[in-house]
């Protein structure tokens, strides 16, 4: 079992259920981006944080920015959104 299916797996646990649109949109963002487990764990814990619900366009945006900038670990992608105040934390 990899990272995201975990994470998925532990959202489940606290309750909280994605529905089959959320998971496509998930899975198409890690086809799309190829990015990594952690980083795609970290951008649905961040969609999830912020926008209080999963909204796929936005994870698909997110994910693509942390891509786009390089970025490879959870500390690198939560220290670039404070760095830009892409979002209020």
């Amino acid at each position: 079992m990899n990272k995201l299916e975990e994470y998925l797996i532990f959202l489940k646990s606290k309750g909280f259920l994605l529905g089959e649109d959320a998971i496509g949109f998930i899975y198409f963002g890690r086809a799309y981006t190829n990015a990594s487990d952690e980083i795609i764990v970290t951008a649905i814990e961040y969609t999830l944080k912020l926008q209080q619900s999963f909204d796929g366009s936005f994870f698909v945006s997110l994910l693509e920015t942390f891509v786009e900038h390089k970025l490879t670990s959870r500390k690198e992608a939560i220290k670039f959104i404070k760095k830009n105040t892409l979002f209020p934390l």
